[in-house]
């Protein structure tokens, strides 16, 4: 019996102690990793830059970027930096974006439009990514401009972070 106590005192002093830690409910989806050097007076220092989309697929999504001496380092250097930057983003019922936008980022410019259900992710490279990790199932996006894929991935976050709902629009204006 005074065992049993002891376990009891010990699980309410330290609560993670019998309980593992929660499973995370993140989807990181690697974009690409490039291999970049500087070059100092000792020659050339060899190092790896990851790009990964972090989301939850119910409208949180965030873009990371790192470095790190090794590609492992860099993807888990990356992955924490796109969990730093998060937005929340509005989603319809038909698993797609409230209206038209688009975004800009350095010479890349996208224009985004809401589908029909059943349509699917019209979009290619890094936008499609950024869209299926948010949790969009229904758009169509189209890339302008530069094809890289860092500035394609953040003018998708700028787009998205711009969508506003009727309820935000009513809610500015003054409006029931």
């Amino acid at each position: 019996m005074s065992t049993d106590l002891r376990e009891a005192n010990k699980a309410k002093k330290n609560p993670r102690r019998n309980n593992p830690l929660p499973k995370s409910k993140f989807v990181e989806r690697l974009i690409k990793i490039s291999r970049v050097s500087k070059v100092t007076k000792g020659g050339k220092k060899l190092s790896f830059r990851a790009i990964v989309v972090v989301g939850d697929e119910n409208g949180q999504v965030g873009v990371g970027v790192a470095k790190a001496d090794d590609v492992v380092n860099a993807f888990k250097k990356a992955k924490t930096d796109g969990r730093k930057n998060l937005i929340k983003i509005p989603i319809t019922k038909s698993l797609s974006i409230p209206h038209k936008v688009t975004g800009n980022f350095g010479a890349c410019k996208l224009i985004m439009r809401p589908s029909i259900e059943g349509s699917g992710v019209i979009a290619g490279g890094a936008v499609r990514s950024v869209l299926e990790v948010a949790g969009i199932k229904n758009v169509i996006a189209k890339q302008l401009g530069s094809n890289n894929l860092l500035n394609n991935a953040r003018a998708s976050i700028v787009a998205l972070n711009s969508l506003t709902t009727k309820a935000q629009v009513a809610k500015k204006r003054d409006l029931n």
